[in-house]
């Protein structure tokens, strides 16, 4: 699990995030990565129905949650980070390096232009 500090939790955030930043996608996740002002580093994780039922899509965060934990520490002060699962993440056996995949591309394509 991610620690607190961590955790996006404010809807807005949310939409910043996805709207503004820099994305980045496999068939299975898509990443959006936006650089702000704030301070330290902030997660969100989309798993919708399509994906499956609860045990499924908690299941799903859990995997996203435990490949990026470890890449967290290397991302921009104010980086703000919101990874979407589409439905074939529920079968992907590789989604631990589809996630770290995601995350390094999407923080490649952001810019220095803070949101």
């Amino acid at each position: 699990m991610l620690p607190q500090a961590y955790r996006m939790r404010d809807g807005d955030e949310f939409r910043r995030t996805i709207r503004r930043g820099a994305s980045a996608s496999t068939d299975a996740l898509v990443s959006h990565v936006a650089l702000t002002d704030g301070s330290g580093v902030r997660v969100g994780l989309v798993v919708g129905k399509k994906v499956g039922n609860a045990v499924v899509r908690n299941r799903v965060k859990r995997r996203i949650r435990h490949a990026v934990s470890p890449e967290l520490a290397a991302l921009p002060d104010g980086s703000r980070v919101v990874f979407r699962a589409l439905a074939p993440a529920a079968v992907r056996h590789d989604l631990a390096a589809d996630a770290v995949d995601c995350l390094r591309r999407a923080v490649r394509r952001s810019t220095a232009k803070r949101v």
